[in-house]
């Protein structure tokens, strides 16, 4: 029963960072988990590997020769939606905020415990293969319609590119309207997280109101709640 498990939850995990030695830990730890690594030293290469390989998920250094990781972030998000976990150093918060914006999954901040990184890659892989929260079925509101099963969403009949947080993000909104959300609970909800950065889901809201709200300045359907979190409102005009 363990050996099928581990055969049905085997992926390929591309690690990109110039350091030998936390790239070798990393994987080392990844292959002990159960899955596929593959390994590139600086920006170019992991994007190639990146487009290219097909991994499930990448896990990318912040600085990295020929490109950065927030230049390769940006770079793959224009192709790819593959979850990305991106390596900062502690206390640099613009870095870590930037990544989310240029379209990571998660960040972890070095130095960090590896048996941390991998649950955390364990967790956005969960997330990557389960069905989003809410009811089975197309969840639909405001243009808006998002298919848990396929994994796509809609806007106007237009299919938008939504990372993995930002889909599971948007799935909870639509199968939660009308509610006041804390960004505690959207964490916990959402992302299967009891800690983390606040931060991290107040960025994964503003790239979403960039893709779904007519004029993210000025958003209609996702509401800040002044001292709570957010709301999703399908019919209200403001």
């Amino acid at each position: 029963m363990h050996a099928l498990w581990c055969q049905a939850w085997l992926m390929r995990i591309l690690v990109v960072d110039d350091d030998p030695t936390v790239a070798g830990v990393v994987a080392d730890y990844l292959r002990i988990a159960g899955h596929t690594v593959d390994r590139a030293a600086d920006g170019p290469t992991g994007l190639d590997l990146a487009i290219r390989g097909g991994p499930d998920l990448v896990v990318l250094d912040l600085m990295l020769p020929g490109l950065d990781g927030l230049e390769v972030c940006r770079r793959l998000r224009a192709v790819s939606a593959v979850p990305v976990i991106m390596l900062t150093a502690r206390g640099e918060e613009d870095d870590r905020i930037t990544g989310l914006e240029r379209g990571a999954d998660d960040y972890v901040t070095k130095p960090f415990s590896p048996r941390e990184l991998v649950l955390r890659v364990e967790s956005v892989l969960r997330r990557s293969r389960a069905a989003s929260p809410g009811p089975p079925g197309p969840l639909r509101a405001a243009g808006l319609t998002v298919d848990p099963a396929t994994h796509r969403a809609h806007k106007d009949g237009v299919e938008l590119t939504l990372t993995l947080r930002e889909f599971d993000l948007l799935a909870h909104f639509l199968a939660h309207p009308y509610r006041a959300h804390t960004r505690e609970s959207l964490m916990r909800e959402v992302w299967g997280w009891d800690f983390g950065d606040l931060s991290t889901v107040t960025v994964h809201v503003r790239r979403l109101r960039g893709k779904v709200e007519d004029d993210p300045a000025r958003p209609r359907l996702i509401h800040t709640v002044w001292g709570v979190g957010y709301r999703f409102d399908p019919g209200e005009d403001e």
